[in-house]
């Protein structure tokens, strides 16, 4: 690496950082990712970051959104880097490449530092590059991830640094991560100079929050019933009774009712059927187990029960929908 002269103290080398795509990555995960680095370089006046996209076998790789990037190639051997993202979205089918998952350990045992953006974290727990790291992966891909790899627990919180492993869950979410990266590197305030050029100027912190808080995302503020919807999505496995959800609040299974009716229109039962159902949705989607593994999963007593359920919901069969959301 080269050495350039620059206003903030000593010559310093650039550091070079990777990023791996996969078909069907997020371009604003990647984009929130790559273009602090390049803000950085100009309010530096000079190069303190060099960014470079990989691709298995090279070439145009399509985002979620249908735009292509050019990619070099995998190397073999001697990456020279200081860092490599993994950007990948929701498909099984891009996090399971035993081609990458070699070069990631090739590359990690050159001692880059690896990280995971969105569902790039699934790629490096399949290579075998997560356990015994604390790490973290969009909200959306997490139910996959622990049934894939049940000795694995990702925190919920939008970004983890754990030594050299760095991940973080997408979407907004890299701009947060990118904004410690830097500040370990030039400081907070050349850090916050950074962030104010995307006008980001509320930076959220590691162990921040990744999705909305319950009574955001449901509408409701009624301290029992956000308790029962907490544990509802909590026990999707190995669904509670209306009884013993009741008892967790101290109330009869009469006000129960009474609050999903008024707060929710709707009952006990169909909101926790929607919220299992939805869950074995994203299974179908996002990870390869078996439609009998699903229902067990959510806590459904039989494969055809849960087809059937299905089925009414979305009005197509399980199959159909992981059809539906294969590369033709």
């Amino acid at each position: 690496m080269n050495v350039f002269p620059g206003p903030f103290g000593p010559a310093t080398a650039s550091e070079r950082i990777g990023f791996l795509l996969l078909p069907g990555f997020a371009l604003m995960s990647f984009a929130s990712a790559s273009e602090p680095f390049r803000a950085a370089n100009i309010l530096a006046g000079r190069p303190l970051y060099r960014t470079v996209a990989f691709a298995e076998g090279g070439g145009r790789v399509r985002s979620s959104g249908g735009a292509e990037l050019e990619a070099d190639a995998l190397p073999a051997r001697d990456w020279g880097l200081d860092i490599l993202f993994v950007c990948a979205g929701g498909s099984p089918e891009d996090w399971h490449r035993p081609l990458v998952h070699a070069a990631l350990r090739q590359a990690g045992s050159e001692g880059v530092r690896l990280g995971g953006i969105s569902g790039g974290s699934f790629v490096l727990a399949a290579a075998g590059l997560l356990r015994g790291r604390r790490f973290t992966i969009h909200w959306e891909h997490a139910p996959a991830l622990r049934e894939a790899f049940p000795d694995l627990s990702p925190e919920q919180a939008r970004f983890v640094i754990d030594r050299d492993r760095l991940t973080c869950g997408g979407g907004v979410a890299p701009l947060d991560m990118t904004h410690a990266l830097i500040a370990e590197r030039m400081g907070a305030d050349f850090a916050r100079r950074v962030s104010d050029w995307f006008l980001h100027t509320e930076i959220g912190a590691a162990a921040g929050p990744q999705r909305g808080s319950l009574p955001e995302r449901y509408g409701v503020h009624h301290p029992a019933l956000v308790a029962i919807l907490g544990q509802m999505e909590a026990s999707v496995e190995a669904p509670l009774s209306r009884q013993a959800m009741a008892r967790l609040v101290g109330l009869s299974t009469r006000q129960v009712d009474r609050l999903f009716r008024e707060h929710r229109s709707t009952t006990f039962a169909a909101e926790y059927s929607r919220l299992r159902l939805d869950h074995a949705a994203r299974l179908l989607r996002e990870s390869p187990l078996s439609v009998a593994e699903i229902a067990f999963a959510t806590g459904f007593s039989s494969a055809s029960h849960f087809s059937r359920r299905f089925r009414e919901a979305f009005g197509r069969s399980p199959a159909e929908a992981r059809a539906a959301h294969r590369p033709a």
